[in-house]
């Protein structure tokens, strides 16, 4: 049965509710209960997939069931889940065969003890901007990040987060980012104008960033004395910047670690050949809650789309429109409620494009400035949500909890109100009509 074809979808807000649960459930309980592990976020799940079965359209308790599974196997989250897989396999192969620790010695030696925050944010925003991936930054700089919070007395949550703060930049910022792409082609301008837009808003942002960060990292950094380099056990985290900075895929990038890490830590005698297989397979366990979350989050957001709650957003978003500033919002607010219910910055992006073109033509916004809004918001929302993949890699990682590095997201909190502010004032004023 084609559930598609046998159903009229209409825009519904009560499609929203799943979410709602899911947010109350977890970010709610969690902050009241002052605990951000009384709720887990796989429960909080758990209770928003059940919500979204039983008021979904579609018949038959199996019916709906099966609905919720396509959006759970669909290719977008099938492919989080194999980078999942493997980002877990590769970080503790690195880690057990001395990588981590030979690549934070490394760091600790260059970086002067009051800059290494703001040392890890700007490797981050470098790294990103070449990458044109956050998701490759941070299964990069993570390990590497909690390494030094452990040898400096810095609080993990607070290096990780510096992490994705800086691999937010260069998600919204690089040429060959997919956000950038689907962006000026949905809007039809080029992607070095778009840059031009966006780099004034994102840039004295980033610069403020890692002022904070520098006296944050100042203030709280222990003493620490560096040890030795072992230089041959660094090849594989290097070789895994220099393939991710040249635009490798991703996967390929990941194996390429794996394989290395194993080489090495056999041959310096880290590990024998059962051991790397061991290693491997206990980082496949530990991306378990992990890939459970995104599976579940997926099946939920696809109900939600499913029975017109995107469709109600968007209704309700451009039927307010009144003026060039009330345009912009509308972009803005469209792309990112389209986040919150894709959990994916491309696909809201992809889905608020068109709406975007017709917004913008009809109301006379600068297609650079309606594709940098596009961009700059779908960024900001996803780097901050709890359940998007970006902090549910960097907490698998870490071994913390995605609220606790939310609270040190400085640069995708301060990119959204700078983003708003330069809406209200129409900057950059050669890009507003």
């Amino acid at each position: 049965m084609d559930l598609n074809k046998s159903i009229q979808h209409h825009p519904n807000g009560r499609a929203l509710l799943p979410l709602l649960v899911f947010l109350i459930s977890y970010l709610v309980v969690s902050i009241i209960a002052g605990d951000f592990y009384k709720m887990p976020i796989t429960v909080a799940f758990i209770l928003s997939g059940i919500v979204a079965i039983a008021g979904s359209k579609g018949g038959k308790l199996s019916n709906r069931i099966e609905q919720f599974c396509r959006g759970a196997a669909n290719s977008n989250i099938m492919l989080m889940v194999l980078i999942f897989i493997l980002a877990g396999a590769f970080a503790q192969t690195a880690k057990a065969m001395g990588a981590v620790d030979a690549t934070v010695n490394l760091a600790l030696s260059v970086l002067p003890q009051n800059l290494l925050a703001a040392g890890i944010f700007v490797a981050a925003c470098f790294i990103s901007l070449s990458v044109g991936t956050s998701v490759g930054t941070i299964v990069a700089l993570t390990p590497v990040a909690v390494g030094i919070a452990s040898k400096t007395g810095l609080d993990t949550a607070f290096m990780v987060g510096i992490v994705v703060s800086g691999a937010m930049f260069g998600d919204n910022l690089s040429f060959i980012s997919d956000t950038t792409i689907v962006a000026t082609r949905t809007q039809g301008c080029r992607m070095a104008d778009k840059f031009k837009v966006n780099i004034r808003i994102a840039l004295p942002v980033a610069v403020l960033v890692t002022l904070i960060y520098f006296f944050m990292g100042n203030a709280t950094a222990g003493t620490y004395v560096p040890e030795q380099i072992r230089w041959v056990k660094v090849i594989p985290y290097l070789t895994v910047l220099a393939a991710a900075i040249a635009g490798v895929n991703v996967l390929v990038v990941l194996v390429t670690g794996i394989v290395l890490s194993g080489i090495v830590g056999i041959g310096t005698g880290s590990f024998d050949i059962w051991g790397w297989n061991i290693a491997m397979g206990q980082g496949i366990d530990n991306m378990g809650q992990l890939i459970i979350v995104t599976l579940l989050a997926g099946g939920m957001l696809e109900m939600i789309r499913y029975n017109g709650g995107i469709d109600w957003i968007i209704l309700n978003l451009t039927s307010q429109i009144r003026s060039v500033k009330g345009a912009e919002f509308s972009i803005a607010g469209l792309v990112s409620f389209a986040n919150l219910c894709t959990a994916n910055n491309t696909i809201a992006i992809i889905m608020a494009g068109p709406i975007a073109k017709d917004i913008s033509d009809k109301f006379h916004v600068d297609p650079r400035r309606s594709a940098s809004i596009l961009d700059t918001f779908s960024c900001f929302v996803q780097g901050i949500l709890p359940y998007g993949a970006q902090l549910l890699m960097a907490s698998g990682l870490a071994f913390v909890s995605p609220l606790e590095i939310m609270q040190y997201l400085y640069y995708p909190y301060l990119l959204g109100a700078a983003s708003i502010l330069a809406i209200l004032t129409g900057y950059p004023k050669k890009y507003t009509k």
